[in-house]
C-alpha cells in the first residue's frame, strides 16, 4: 500500500520535530522551549491564552513552561493595560542569543531535510505546500475563533 499525502505530510512533520528535538537537547533546550521562543518572537505582546492556542497546548502546561523560562531570564510577563487579570509576554534580551541558536538549528535541520533537492525542486515543493495550505485555509471552519497567526495567516 502506497503512503497517502496525509501520511507523508504528517510523518515528515513528526520527523522534523524529532530531529530538531534531538539537536535542541544536545544544547540543553527542549522542543517546547524552542517552539515557545519562536512563536513569542513572532507575536511579542501576546497574552498567555493566545500563545497557548498558537502552540496548541493547554494553558496550564504553558504556564509551567513560562515559569521555567521566566526563571531562566528568557521571558518577561508584563501587566496587560486592557485587562488587569492578564499578562503580556515578551522575550528578554537574554533570550535573543538562545533564539539565534534555535534559528540556526532549525536552518540546519531544514538543510538536511531538503538535501539532494535542486533549488528548482525546493521552490516547487514550497509552492505546492503553499497552495495546499491555502486550499485548507479556505476550507477551515468559519465557526472557529479567529486565528492569531498560526494556521492561515501568510
Amino acid at each position: 500500500m502506497e503512503p497517502t499525502f496525509g501520511y507523508l505530510v504528517s510523518n515528515v512533520a513528526r520527523l522534523l520535530r524529532k530531529v530538531f528535538d534531538q539537536r535542541a537537547r544536545e544544547v540543553g533546550l527542549s522542543l517546547a522551549q524552542c517552539r515557545t521562543m519562536a512563536f513569542l518572537a513572532r507575536h511579542e505582546g501576546i497574552n498567555q491564552a493566545g500563545l497557548a492556542d498558537l502552540l496548541e497546548i493547554q494553558p496550564i502546561s504553558l504556564a509551567r513552561l513560562l515559569d521555567r523560562m521566566e526563571l531562566a531570564g528568557w521571558v518577561e510577563r508584563r501587566a496587560d493595560p486592557e485587562d488587569r487579570r492578564a499578562h503580556r509576554l515578551y522575550l528578554t534580551e537574554k533570550a535573543r542569543p538562545v533564539l539565534d541558536q534555535v534559528e540556526a538549528m532549525a536552518a540546519d535541520v531544514r538543510t538536511g531535510a531538503l538535501a539532494g533537492l535542486t533549488d528548482e525542486e525546493k521552490d516547487m515543493l514550497m509552492g505546492t505546500l503553499t497552495q495546499v495550505h491555502g486550499n485548507l485555509c479556505s476550507r477551515a471552519s468559519s465557526t472557529e475563533p479567529q486565528d492569531q497567526g498560526n494556521e492561515c495567516i501568510q
